[in-house]
């Protein structure tokens, strides 16, 4: 415990000197390092899918070095401070644990994740859907709003009836595009891609991560095409669809 103390004293005492010393750093502002934390999280969630634990060393630790930089601006302008953070967080852990440090009793995760929405209500907020972030990717957003209601009990009995929905919003939009009506196309794709990612939360699957590594892998496999077809004296845009297909098949085994 001593020496993960004495690391993060010791990132502490640099973020005190970089903000004194360095002209950059220096000029920074809660606003402009705003974009940089969210490049970063992304670079963290890259690492992740990647399964690259030395790079998500790296990216954990850039993205606690904003943490810092954050509070020490705040603790500037006598808003907070890192203590003041730490703490808080302390607090809402061990306010949102009762099952921990109290004597509430729970059988199993869901339990856990419904008490914690019922805390949250209870500690001022008017709807369970208030900390949802408005800049939420709308993909993430749909997962955390779901998440959220099934909390406090707004839930489909079984996975069945769930992938009935689907069914029902991919008919209701082919009934659009065969109607060639664009605004009620874009309503329905909108509630398939919906029904899609509550079908995913019932059978585990995260759709954030699982679209991440499809991306992933048509990446991969189209970059092994270009090559391919490169290697053999073709041209990518010069070749028709068939001959893609050939090389497309191959990069499945290969790729």
């Amino acid at each position: 415990m001593q020496e993960k103390l004495k690391a993060f004293e010791r990132l502490l005492i640099i973020m005190d000197e970089l903000r004194a010393q360095c002209p950059w750093d220096k000029k920074q502002t809660l606003e402009s390092l705003r974009h940089l934390t969210i490049e970063e999280t992304y670079e963290l969630a890259d690492a992740i899918i990647a399964n690259d634990l030395e790079g998500l060393k790296g990216e954990i630790g850039d993205l606690m070095l904003h943490m810092v930089f954050y509070s020490k601006i705040a603790s500037e302008q006598k808003a907070f401070d890192i203590a003041d953070v730490l703490n808080a967080i302390c607090d809402k852990l061990v306010y949102r644990h009762p099952h921990i440090y109290g004597d509430v009793k729970v059988q199993d995760e869901e339990e856990v994740k419904a008490n914690w929405e019922k805390l949250k209500l209870k500690e001022g907020k008017k709807s369970v859907l208030e900390g949802v972030p408005a800049s939420l990717p709308a993909l993430v957003k749909a997962t955390r709003i779901q998440d959220k209601v099934k909390g406090i009990g707004f839930e489909w009995d079984n996975k069945e009836q769930v992938w009935a929905k689907v069914e029902e919003e991919l008919a209701e939009l082919k009934v659009e595009v065969d109607a060639g009506n664009k605004t009620k196309m874009e309503e329905e794709f909108g509630d398939v891609l919906f029904s899609m990612i509550n079908y995913a939360r019932w059978i585990g699957v995260n759709p954030e991560d699982a679209l991440a590594r499809t991306n992933q892998k048509f990446i991969r496999r189209f970059q092994w095409m270009e090559t391919e077809t490169k290697k053999d004296g073709k041209n990518l845009p010069d070749m028709k669809l068939d001959e893609m297909d050939v090389y497309w098949e191959r990069s499945k085994k290969e790729s």
